[in-house]
């Protein structure tokens, strides 16, 4: 099995280390279970009107440490339901990384991608080659190589379908 290369604009370029996730959507608004709601309140201290700005496949950029704070997850949840398909990062907080992954949600850890992509740049993700690509700018960077439990993670969509697998995996191996 293997991943689809992802391909979109970088919607948005988060440049600041350390980058609270929560100020994505607001602290104060990560108990809203409606995902529209949620939506539609996507970076509105930034750039109000950015949910209308996103299209299917577009990805985000982050500086170092992207996602630090509280794994929580309501901003990606939003991000994902506006289409957004993976995040690219200098790289991660320990906590985002483990929670995004486990929702089968496509991070790829690039050092040196924030300071050279700006906003609606054209990305490609090449999974095989393990590189980034900026189609503008004509720059290629690789990327660090997942672990084979992070990649069949993401390959199954997510930790659940992952351990569904590996259950169906071993019954089908032991005959039980």
């Amino acid at each position: 099995m293997s991943l689809p290369d992802l391909r979109g604009r970088a919607v948005w370029v988060f440049r600041e280390d350390d980058y609270d996730i929560d100020r994505i959507i607001g602290v104060e608004n990560i108990k809203i279970t409606d995902i529209d709601a949620l939506a539609a309140l996507v970076m509105k201290d930034d750039e109000p009107g950015f949910p209308q700005k996103v299209r299917p496949g577009d990805l985000l950029v982050g500086a170092d440490n992207f996602g630090y704070g509280h794994p929580h997850y309501p901003a990606m949840r939003a991000m994902r339901h506006l289409g957004v398909a993976g995040v690219i990062a200098d790289g991660f907080s320990p906590g985002f990384w483990r929670g995004e992954i486990s929702m089968g949600f496509p991070l790829i850890p690039c050092p040196g991608v924030a300071a050279a992509t700006d906003r609606f740049d054209s990305l490609e993700v090449d999974w095989q080659a393990g590189c980034v690509r900026n189609l503008t700018r004509g720059w290629e960077k690789p990327f660090e190589p997942l672990s084979v439990a992070d990649r069949a993670m993401l390959e199954a969509g997510g930790l659940v379908p992952y351990l569904k697998r590996a259950v169906d995996a071993d019954r089908a191996r032991t005959g039980g």
